[in-house]
């Protein structure tokens, strides 16, 4: 097979600083001290692709975009091209597709969030050539992504047919302000497989004895530190408790006080005390409690934490297992397994994390 592999190289960098994505922001970014977060992703999808299919035929970009780690997972590419400059944009990413095309790939496999697949699904229309996503974006609402990088080295050798999924995208300053308006942006041809995520879901049903449950219970404790990761449940949650916390990014919370607002994984680390909880709803349709839309929670901040996950039923009803994503294969190793959801004021479900 010969497959295309393309790489933003700043996909997902403002996550973990607290940006909510890099549109227009990497230098921002990186002067918050953000690091790349892509190209590592690349090169675990890329090296469990070599240990299962050596001689899998790879076209790739130059450097960062996709060259790099290719030769760093064991692969000899075929570079088709440069990035145009130092700073790599969506016409480099038009540019590879395009090339791939051209050679004759039979997949392009691409590395980044929803406004790198729009622009993989645009260079491709008006072909059969299918897409898979190796998910590094901050917010990843398509359901062209494969789960995680080493399941899209196991769909790339195992599917069979494809079908039309949808590439969603929204709008990043509308997100930063806490609007939350995914539009469909294209419609690509995509492996079937089990290994994929959905679209993202919105609402998530009624969640007022939720919140008011899981607010009497933090009111209750002292000294113990409260991560509320963002989304409408826990949203919900921090309504109760009177805070004006931030709908989309993590507050910091402790004996009545918001230590920090819209924290980014810095200040979140800065604030912890020797007791914490992290509170966090998975992404209704998804499944996912960490490594979507919470880039905040790192595997650093997670492994100082106890997790409490919470949402309601309506949300699970439509979620079969609940998923974990962290950049840390040993971490989210860690996290699998049944968990209990609350679901009420004191209800709890049993779901299980793959």
């Amino acid at each position: 097979m010969r497959i295309g592999v393309v790489v933003n190289p700043v996909a997902g960098m403002g996550g973990r600083v607290g940006l909510k994505g890099t549109d227009g922001k990497v230098e921002e970014a990186r002067a918050r001290g953000a690091e790349p977060r892509s190209p590592e992703r690349a090169r675990r999808a890329l090296s469990r692709l070599f240990e299962a299919a050596p001689e899998t035929e790879l076209l790739a970009w130059g450097g960062e975009m996709g060259a790099s780690a290719a030769r760093e997972a064991g692969f000899a590419p075929d570079v088709l091209g440069e990035p145009s400059g130092d700073e790599t944009s969506a016409a480099d990413t038009l540019a590879a597709v395009q090339a791939f095309v051209a050679a004759g790939a039979d997949l392009v496999l691409f590395v980044g969030g929803d406004g790198t697949a729009a622009d993989v699904a645009e260079a491709l229309d008006g072909t059969d050539v299918p897409m898979l996503g190796v998910p590094a974006g901050v917010k990843v609402y398509s359901s062209v992504f494969a789960v995680s990088p080493e399941d899209a080295a196991h769909v790339v050798t195992s599917f069979e047919r494809t079908e039309a999924r949808e590439v969603m995208d929204i709008d990043e300053d509308d997100y930063r302000e806490g609007e939350v308006r995914p539009e469909l942006r294209a419609v690509a041809h995509v492996p079937v497989a089990e290994d994929l995520q959905s679209s993202k879901q919105t609402g998530g049903g009624t969640v007022e004895a939720l919140a008011a449950g899981v607010a009497d219970d933090i009111r209750a404790t002292e000294g113990v530190t409260y991560v509320l990761g963002p989304g409408s449940t826990v949203g919900a949650v921090k309504a109760e408790l009177g805070i004006d916390g931030s709908p989309l990014g993590v507050d910091v919370y402790r004996d009545g006080e918001v230590l920090a607002r819209d924290a980014t994984e810095a200040e979140i680390l800065a604030s912890l005390g020797e007791e914490n909880v992290i509170v966090v709803t998975p992404i209704g349709g998804q499944g996912f409690v960490f490594g979507r839309g919470n880039p905040q929670l790192s595997p650093d901040v997670i492994r100082r934490c106890d997790v409490s996950v919470v949402a309601s039923r309506s949300k699970l009803d439509a979620i079969p297992v609940l998923r974990v994503d962290t950049d840390d294969p040993d971490l989210d190793a860690d996290l699998r397994g049944w968990t209990k959801v609350r679901v009420g004021r004191v209800e709890r479900r049993m779901m299980k994390i793959e």
